[in-house]
């Protein structure tokens, strides 16, 4: 285990991944250490080597008694590095992260060669972290555990991932309470707001589309105001995307750093608007299932499908929902692909899309064209959803 000593508080951090590759500094929210990488890690050390920092007051490190601030915690990251060897590093922060790595390209600008700010923002409402500072001092990390894995995990995702949620839970419990309320202090007292003009380094803003502490609006769109050479990345999920959404935070950060942002921002743009066809397509209920679901491994294609299929095909202008749904079920059981045939008739039902009758018919149409064991099985899978919404009325 490595550790650094400054002024004389001991901090602990790990360094991994190949010598040759460029240096990615990853900085942790409150109340986490830097197993908050865990997910995300072995998507970034192919093309980066790593540097991950236990925040003093939490994980490895110190906890020292008293108030911290940003200048101080920023501090200690430039102290690292220097004890690292680490001249200049590109840095990603999520939350208080965040706003560590922002203090530190206005304290330390030559350290820092680039900047990723995850779910975080440039001011807070300071009334409400002096209440969460008294509480843990009064009451200790274990009486805001449960509100603060509320705030950094999406409900779907929390419920099929018990396993995740309950070891954050105790992660925040066990904190020390002087290092959870000392970097409390540093969010409550911070003044960035005033600042972020001066952040002279290419930066990449990433928000997610179910967070609640640190949203787009009225958070992430302020630093993308605010900081002259910005770009922005939305993701799916809450406020921790190296938990929740490690494959598109990974791709985000190799694109912004080792990529061409123009051409990120353009595939961005067609998962938003593919998006929005799938959520009218499909109902925000089913599609927030199947982003909920997702993995390091399917993440991808998922994409890859929200751009192509739904942002483009769905979206272009030559027929409308209806004959699309309508054309979808044909071919979904001519080639005998039920799951998807099932999905489409159970979403065009229930948004009314087509109607019972239209439904028939195409079964009927594919029963001359696709065979008679086709349509046969089709009506039946139709009369299992159809069976299923009358339940369900």
């Amino acid at each position: 285990m490595a550790f650094t000593l400054c002024d004389g508080v001991r901090l602990h951090w790990r360094l991994e991944g190949a010598a040759d590759r460029p240096v990615l500094v990853l900085l942790n929210s409150i109340g986490t250490d830097i197993g908050l990488w865990d997910r995300t890690v072995p998507l970034l050390l192919p093309g980066f080597r790593l540097l991950r920092i236990d925040t003093r007051g939490a994980g490895g490190s110190d906890a020292p008694e008293g108030d911290y601030s940003l200048g101080m915690l920023a501090a200690d990251v430039a102290a690292i590095m220097a004890d690292a060897g680490i001249d200049r590093a590109a840095v990603a922060g999520v939350s208080l992260g965040g706003m560590v790595a922002m203090q530190l390209a206005l304290d330390h600008p030559s350290r820092v060669a680039a900047l990723a700010l995850i779910c975080t923002s440039a001011t807070m409402d300071p009334a409400a972290w002096k209440a969460r500072i008294d509480t843990v001092r009064q009451q200790g990390t274990a009486a805001i555990a449960d509100m603060a894995v509320g705030r950094f995990l999406s409900p779907g995702f929390a419920t099929q991932h018990p396993e995740i949620a309950d070891s954050l839970r105790d992660g925040i419990a066990r904190q020390s309470d002087a290092g959870y309320a000392g970097a409390g202090a540093a969010i409550r007292d911070m003044a960035l707001a005033e600042r972020i003009g001066e952040i002279a380094v290419p930066t990449l803003v990433v928000t997610a589309m179910l967070d609640v502490s640190t949203p787009y609006a009225g958070h992430g769109e302020h630093l993308l105001a605010g900081i002259p050479d910005v770009h922005h990345v939305g993701v799916d999920g809450a406020h921790l995307p190296p938990i929740e959404a490690p494959a598109a935070l990974a791709t985000a950060l190799r694109r912004f750093l080792t990529g061409d942002p123009a051409v990120d921002g353009a595939a961005e743009t067609l998962f938003e608007n593919g998006l929005v066809n799938r959520r009218r397509v499909l109902g925000d209920a089913w599609v927030e299932r199947s982003l909920a679901n997702r993995t390091p491994l399917t993440a991808d294609f998922q994409a890859m499908i929200t751009r192509i299929a739904w942002g483009e095909i769905w979206g272009r202008p030559g027929l409308d929902d209806r004959t699309r749904r309508l054309i979808v079920l044909a071919i979904t059981c001519a080639l005998g692909r039920w799951e998807e045939f099932a999905l489409h008739v159970r979403a065009g039902l229930s948004q009314g899309g087509f109607t019972r009758d239209e439904l028939k018919e195409v079964l009927m149409q594919a029963a001359i064209y696709a065979g008679v064991p086709a349509a046969n099985t089709g009506f039946a899978e139709a009369q299992k959803i159809i069976d299923m919404l009358e339940e369900s009325a």
